[in-house]
């Protein structure tokens, strides 16, 4: 009961008042009892996964819409239906439970209603469904303007991408090679009962059978192993920071990639990690003391370096920018329902403005790698096109033999080899 009122209200704060699932679930965590914590997180995950879908079922079936501070109780329904529909639960304890989430709510008067269309949902669930599937965005449970987007850049691989972004995301690790080989760690894991498959192309990484806490993994404390998807891994491989050279991580937070760089290259001059927000800079800190390296951590604005850097020109940038996250829907499903079509534009605006500040950071002869855990080419391949355009000494690249300055980067999308959606591009500035 207080499970799902506590999913409910979670959901009437993301999608209603346009904040975080991020911020809101830890804070919800610590009010249910800790056997329900993860139950929290499934049902929250889920239900905005199918928001969309889950929403149209339950439209003809009220018989006016949800207002004002009882639209909270609109979010308990689709807890409810998401239940009954995606879970294990049995039905008799999910109408029971999220009908009686309604006390905690304090919208007892609106018990009867809730039971009437959970129970509704049952028994017309194959003419429901069947109404709603006919349109394939809510078939899929995407936002029109998103839907229209993906499958405009993406003729052939739209029906892939949507539904990998619905799907539960595996973990992956990183292993840190200045402690082990992967070879070495993936034995030490055979050992403790827990399998797992190396990338095909990211050295370091590692995806597991099953998601784990992190505190079954060997060395985890000791810093022997981070979490980070392959995708993001490729970011430190890419930019292939060499020792002596001086190194700028922007947009750092919450480290990963800071991290990484250190663990293959322990012998560089500097490495300086830079961030907007102070609160996730300490998880920068955080992650570089439980592996036990040290980076030069600066608060600063990535598009105003002027402010915040008055050293030596770096070596190597590696620009993880600001971006709409459209590759990681998967692990965090709110971004369908957070992000407005005018972000876009506004995000390659600033895109391109972080990155004629930063070139002008970097040493002649030096190499930029531009990242966004983005698949819109609004801030990807457009982005660094754009770019190159207008940057008499910026030279292309390749990654890769389909990479060139007319269709420039690497596009990773979601759910290939199992990996998040990603993009990098890299540039050389001309001496």
């Amino acid at each position: 009961m207080k499970t799902r009122a506590a999913a409910a209200n979670i959901l009437h704060q993301v999608l209603n008042q346009g904040q975080s699932l991020s911020t809101l679930l830890p804070r919800y965590q610590q009010e249910v009892a800790a056997k329900d914590r993860a139950l929290l997180q499934e049902l929250c995950f889920g239900t905005l996964r199918w928001y969309s879908r889950l929403d149209a079922m339950t439209k003809p079936l009220l018989e006016k819409p949800l207002k004002g501070k009882y639209r909270v109780v609109h979010s308990l329904i689709l807890v409810g239906i998401y239940q009954l529909l995606y879970t294990r639960i049995p039905a008799h304890a999910a109408l029971a439970e999220t009908v009686n989430a309604c006390k905690i709510l304090k919208a007892e008067p609106f018990k009867g209603m809730v039971n009437g269309v959970l129970r509704n949902v049952q028994r017309q669930q194959d003419e429901l469904t069947a109404k709603v599937d006919a349109l394939p965005q809510l078939r899929l449970a995407h936002p029109n303007w998103l839907f229209k987007r993906i499958q405009h850049a993406y003729p052939e691989q739209w029906q892939d991408i949507l539904t990998a972004n619905n799907q539960h995301p595996p973990m992956w690790i990183r292993v840190n090679q200045s402690r082990h080989t992967p070879e070495q760690y993936l034995a030490l894991l055979q050992q403790d009962g827990l399998d797992a498959t190396p990338d095909t192309q990211a050295h370091s990484a590692l995806r597991l059978a099953r998601p784990v806490d992190v505190a079954t993994l060997p060395g985890f404390d000791q810093g022997h192993s981070s979490v980070q998807d392959a995708a993001a891994q490729m970011a430190a491989q890419l930019l292939d920071a060499q020792a002596g050279e001086r190194v700028l991580d922007a947009c750092a937070a919450p480290g990963g990639k800071t991290a990484h760089i250190l663990e293959r290259q322990p012998q560089l001059a500097q490495l300086v990690a830079v961030d907007m927000d102070g609160e996730r800079l300490k998880r920068v800190h955080q992650n570089l003391d439980r592996i036990g390296l040290h980076a030069t951590v600066l608060q600063g604005d990535a598009a105003q370096p002027a402010d915040w850097w008055q050293g030596d020109a770096f070596d190597r940038i590696l620009l993880d920018a600001p971006c709409s996250a459209t590759g990681v829907i998967r692990r965090h499903p709110d971004i369908k329902w957070l992000r407005r079509p005018e972000d876009i534009a506004q995000l390659a605006q600033l895109q391109a403005q972080i990155l004629d500040a930063l070139w002008q950071q970097l040493k002649p002869g030096g190499t930029l790698l531009y990242a966004t855990c983005s698949i819109l080419p609004d801030e990807n391949s457009e982005q660094i096109k754009a770019f190159l355009s207008r940057t008499p000494d910026a030279q292309h690249m390749a990654l890769h033999s389909g990479d060139t300055p007319e269709q420039p980067g690497w596009q990773l999308l979601p759910g290939a080899e199992q990996r998040d959606g990603f993009y990098y591009a890299k540039l050389s500035k001309l001496a």
